[in-house]
Protein backbone atom coordinates (compact mmCIF):
# COMPACT_ATOMS: atom_id res chain seq x y z
CA UNK A 1 0.00 0.00 0.00
CA UNK A 2 1.25 3.46 -1.34
CA UNK A 3 2.03 6.64 1.15
CA UNK A 4 -1.02 7.77 -0.16
CA UNK A 5 -3.59 4.90 0.25
CA UNK A 6 -2.57 4.92 3.86
CA UNK A 7 -3.05 8.49 4.32
CA UNK A 8 -6.33 8.57 2.56
CA UNK A 9 -7.21 5.41 4.66
CA UNK A 10 -6.37 7.45 7.86
CA UNK A 11 -8.63 10.32 6.87
CA UNK A 12 -11.78 7.54 6.49
CA UNK A 13 -11.45 6.09 9.60
CA UNK A 14 -10.95 9.53 11.40
CA UNK A 15 -13.74 10.32 9.71
CA UNK A 16 -15.83 7.49 10.12
CA UNK A 17 -15.10 7.64 14.37
CA UNK A 18 -16.20 10.70 14.37
CA UNK A 19 -19.46 10.28 12.75
CA UNK A 20 -20.07 7.48 14.09
CA UNK A 21 -20.12 8.22 17.48
CA UNK A 22 -23.53 10.99 16.47
CA UNK A 23 -21.59 13.93 17.72
CA UNK A 24 -24.70 15.94 17.38
CA UNK A 25 -26.55 19.00 19.71
CA UNK A 26 -29.68 17.23 19.48
CA UNK A 27 -30.81 14.54 22.33
CA UNK A 28 -31.17 15.08 26.36
CA UNK A 29 -29.32 17.46 28.11
CA UNK A 30 -28.36 17.31 31.91
CA UNK A 31 -28.42 21.19 32.82
CA UNK A 32 -25.61 22.53 35.39
CA UNK A 33 -25.89 25.65 37.29
CA UNK A 34 -23.24 27.09 36.79
CA UNK A 35 -23.28 29.52 39.87
CA UNK A 36 -23.79 26.08 42.35
CA UNK A 37 -22.38 23.38 40.36
CA UNK A 38 -25.63 21.27 40.74
CA UNK A 39 -28.17 19.56 38.19
CA UNK A 40 -31.08 21.54 37.72
CA UNK A 41 -32.72 19.63 35.19
CA UNK A 42 -33.36 17.51 31.84
CA UNK A 43 -33.91 19.47 28.27
CA UNK A 44 -34.60 17.63 25.11
CA UNK A 45 -32.64 19.77 22.28
CA UNK A 46 -34.70 18.89 18.81
CA UNK A 47 -34.72 20.07 15.18
CA UNK A 48 -38.10 21.36 14.10
CA UNK A 49 -38.23 22.88 10.41
CA UNK A 50 -34.57 22.84 10.46
CA UNK A 51 -34.41 24.86 13.77
CA UNK A 52 -33.37 23.81 16.95
CA UNK A 53 -36.04 24.20 19.50
CA UNK A 54 -35.47 22.83 23.54
CA UNK A 55 -37.84 21.88 26.07
CA UNK A 56 -37.60 21.42 29.56
CA UNK A 57 -38.61 17.07 30.17
CA UNK A 58 -37.56 16.39 33.89
CA UNK A 59 -36.62 19.20 36.76
CA UNK A 60 -33.56 17.92 39.13
CA UNK A 61 -33.78 20.19 41.97
CA UNK A 62 -35.45 18.61 45.01
CA UNK A 63 -38.63 20.13 45.90
CA UNK A 64 -38.89 22.48 42.56
CA UNK A 65 -40.04 19.04 40.25
CA UNK A 66 -43.55 20.92 40.04
CA UNK A 67 -42.20 24.46 40.02
CA UNK A 68 -44.63 26.87 37.94
CA UNK A 69 -43.18 29.95 36.06
CA UNK A 70 -44.39 32.35 38.84
CA UNK A 71 -42.18 35.50 37.66
CA UNK A 72 -43.27 34.97 33.79
CA UNK A 73 -46.36 37.32 32.67
CA UNK A 74 -48.82 36.94 29.96
CA UNK A 75 -49.89 33.49 28.48
CA UNK A 76 -46.84 31.89 30.73
CA UNK A 77 -48.08 32.85 34.07
CA UNK A 78 -47.95 30.20 36.53
CA UNK A 79 -47.33 27.47 33.98
CA UNK A 80 -45.29 24.57 34.63
CA UNK A 81 -41.96 24.88 34.01
CA UNK A 82 -41.92 20.83 33.26
CA UNK A 83 -42.86 20.97 29.16
CA UNK A 84 -41.97 24.54 28.73
CA UNK A 85 -40.00 25.63 26.01
CA UNK A 86 -37.15 27.69 26.30
CA UNK A 87 -35.06 27.16 23.11
CA UNK A 88 -36.87 28.05 19.83
CA UNK A 89 -35.60 28.62 16.42
CA UNK A 90 -32.01 28.47 17.08
CA UNK A 91 -30.39 28.60 13.64
CA UNK A 92 -26.86 27.01 12.41
CA UNK A 93 -24.43 28.82 10.97
CA UNK A 94 -21.33 27.53 8.54
CA UNK A 95 -19.12 26.50 12.38
CA UNK A 96 -21.73 24.29 13.43
CA UNK A 97 -22.81 27.02 16.35
CA UNK A 98 -26.64 27.39 16.76
CA UNK A 99 -27.63 30.96 16.83
CA UNK A 100 -30.90 32.44 18.14
CA UNK A 101 -33.28 35.45 20.19
CA UNK A 102 -35.20 33.24 22.17
CA UNK A 103 -33.29 31.07 25.18
CA UNK A 104 -35.59 31.73 28.24
CA UNK A 105 -35.09 31.08 31.51
CA UNK A 106 -37.99 30.80 33.96
CA UNK A 107 -36.49 31.30 37.03
CA UNK A 108 -35.44 35.28 36.10
CA UNK A 109 -38.72 35.38 33.36
CA UNK A 110 -36.46 36.66 30.97
CA UNK A 111 -35.29 36.08 27.23
CA UNK A 112 -32.15 36.14 26.18
CA UNK A 113 -30.29 35.84 22.62
CA UNK A 114 -28.44 32.55 22.71
CA UNK A 115 -25.72 30.66 21.22
CA UNK A 116 -25.05 26.72 21.26
CA UNK A 117 -22.33 24.44 20.37
CA UNK A 118 -20.80 21.22 21.32
CA UNK A 119 -17.31 21.40 23.40
CA UNK A 120 -14.74 20.70 20.56
CA UNK A 121 -12.51 18.95 23.47
CA UNK A 122 -15.86 16.66 24.61
CA UNK A 123 -18.54 16.21 22.77
CA UNK A 124 -20.74 15.30 25.76
CA UNK A 125 -20.79 18.70 26.50
CA UNK A 126 -22.88 21.24 24.92
CA UNK A 127 -22.18 25.32 25.57
CA UNK A 128 -24.94 27.33 25.97
CA UNK A 129 -24.35 30.86 26.12
CA UNK A 130 -27.22 33.62 27.06
CA UNK A 131 -26.67 37.29 25.76
CA UNK A 132 -28.26 40.22 27.13
CA UNK A 133 -26.67 43.51 25.20
CA UNK A 134 -22.77 42.86 25.64
CA UNK A 135 -22.70 40.73 28.87
CA UNK A 136 -23.13 37.51 28.56
CA UNK A 137 -23.23 34.07 30.62
CA UNK A 138 -22.25 30.17 29.59
CA UNK A 139 -23.13 26.89 30.82
CA UNK A 140 -22.04 23.57 30.51
CA UNK A 141 -24.98 20.86 30.09
CA UNK A 142 -23.72 16.72 29.73
CA UNK A 143 -25.27 14.45 27.50
CA UNK A 144 -27.67 12.06 28.71
CA UNK A 145 -27.27 8.71 27.32
CA UNK A 146 -30.78 7.15 25.76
Amino acid sequence: MGVMSKILWGIIIVMSFQFSNGQSVFGKWKTIDDRTGKPKGIIKIYKKDGLMYGKVLEILEKGKENAKCTKCKGELKNKPIKGLTIIKKAEENEDGEWKGKYLFDPEQAMTFRCKIWLNPDNPNELKVRGYLAFIYRTQTWLRVEE
